[in-house]
């Protein structure tokens, strides 16, 4: 996890300097002005959304917590479209666009299908089994396939090393 932490700085730079370029060539497309109404009004649109999308996801979690159901899926949905909603705030043409996305149900759908495949990699599976139910698993009919042969050891020159053991003649 630190590992990646390291790429934050350059890459919020590299965004700042994105948004910035993008805002300049629809500027000179559109005119100033009309590019700085679209990016007050995405703004805009984006804390009506928050606001919205915070209260979907919190009544998506509660009704599924009374019905005694596996609450992963309001969470990640609930998450995406905040997400979604986050970026179309935050001002700015690209994250506005990316956010917008988000909000698109076929592409909220895969967004959610990624966030729980990466959830269910990062936890244990009794985690993921309580927070998204039972794992389904495809199981594929047909012939089982061959599995390959175990390979013999390799054979070396005497005295010359395999995997850190010294291999003596006579031996």
């Amino acid at each position: 996890m630190r590992r990646g932490l390291k790429y934050v700085p350059p890459a919020l730079l590299l965004l700042a300097l994105v948004e910035l370029a993008v805002f300049v060539l629809v500027g000179r497309g559109v005119g100033f002005g009309f590019a700085v109404l679209l990016v007050f009004a995405a703004s805009l649109l984006g804390l009506v959304l928050l606001r919205r999308e915070g209260m979907r996801a919190w009544r998506g979690f509660r009704a599924a917590v009374e019905s005694r159901q596996p609450p992963g899926q309001q969470v990640t949905d609930g998450l995406v479209g905040l997400l979604g909603a986050l970026l179309l705030a935050l001002p700015g043409l690209v994250s506005g666009a990316v956010g917008l996305l988000l909000l698109v149900p076929p592409v909220r759908r895969l967004a959610r299908s990624g966030v729980r495949r990466a959830t269910e990699r990062r936890v244990s599976s009794m985690v993921a089994g309580d927070l998204f139910g039972p794992r389904r698993v495809r199981v594929r009919r047909g012939a089982p396939q061959p599995t390959p042969a175990p390979q013999p050891p390799p054979v070396t020159e005497p005295g010359r090393a395999i995997e850190g053991e010294i291999v003596e003649p006579g031996r």
